[in-house]
């Protein structure tokens, strides 16, 4: 046997290859695939009524028919949020754990994270450069789209300058899936080097649950004094889980 076409992916394979019958003097017309039609209705119902109006499923049904071209994708759609909970936790989701679900291969998967990283790179637009204490529910879904869903627990820095433009996002510490090693002298010292006169601390909790544990809270007052004496302010420390966020300013734990 001849090696496989490196190029056959998940996208072509759902196509079977047909058996051809014997010559015709006048076949009949193959019918379409029904699974054609009800894309046309759903493109149609996305562009006369809008996204608000297509439930997760269908929403992602929409973009499947871009990655898999020749097939229903309405049970691959509905599969993926049956395993993830919802549209936003099947673009977190990691490469190896779409591939789990029946009918998503390694292009697919891919394709999805393209896509997640796109929409990531879109929310970080809406702060980068702006004054972000006025523009929070943008710098939240920034935050959430980067850390919600990931495996493991991240610190991020949010660098600001003196009109609290952000000036710069960085992922300092990435750790276990319960403890990130933060380490209060290299944040001030980064700080400096960006001439930043404040900063907002971000990390995930990836249980899910926000809620600050001793340790967090403990770390950030360490890093609020540290800051004090080189005269740069922690605005916030944030931590983002799968559903929710908790803001330690508004919990006036600092």
């Amino acid at each position: 046997m001849g090696k496989a076409n490196d190029d056959q992916d998940e996208r072509s394979f759902f196509s079977e290859v047909p058996v051809r019958p014997a010559a015709k003097a006048n076949p009949a017309p193959a019918e379409k695939p029904g699974y054609l039609g009800h894309r046309d209705r759903l493109r149609e119902r996305f562009v006369s009524a809008g996204p608000d109006a297509l439930p997760d499923y269908e929403l992602l049904e929409l973009l499947l028919f871009r990655l898999i071209l020749r097939a229903d994708t309405k049970p691959a759609a509905k599969a993926l949020l049956a395993r993830f909970g919802t549209l936003a936790e099947v673009l977190g989701a990691p490469v190896n754990l779409l591939q789990e679900v029946k009918g998503i291969g390694p292009a697919v998967a891919l394709d999805l994270k393209v896509v997640a990283a796109t929409a990531q790179r879109m929310a970080h637009g809406e702060v980068q450069g702006r004054e972000v204490l006025s523009s929070w529910t943008q710098l939240l879904a920034y935050c959430r789209s980067a850390m919600a869903f990931e495996a493991r627990e991240q610190f991020r820095i949010l660098f600001l300058d003196k009109k609290n433009a952000l000036i710069a996002d960085e992922v300092q510490q990435t750790g276990t899936v319960d403890h990130t090693p933060v380490y209060p002298r290299e944040v001030v010292k980064r700080a400096l080097e960006l001439s930043a006169t404040a900063i907002i601390l971000v990390h995930n909790h990836p249980s899910g649950d926000p809620t600050p544990s001793r340790a967090d809270i403990e770390m950030t007052k360490e890093i609020i004094e540290a800051g004090k004496r080189l005269g740069i302010a922690v605005h916030d420390h944030i931590i983002i889980g799968r559903k929710g966020y908790a803001s330690m300013k508004g919990l006036l734990l600092i």
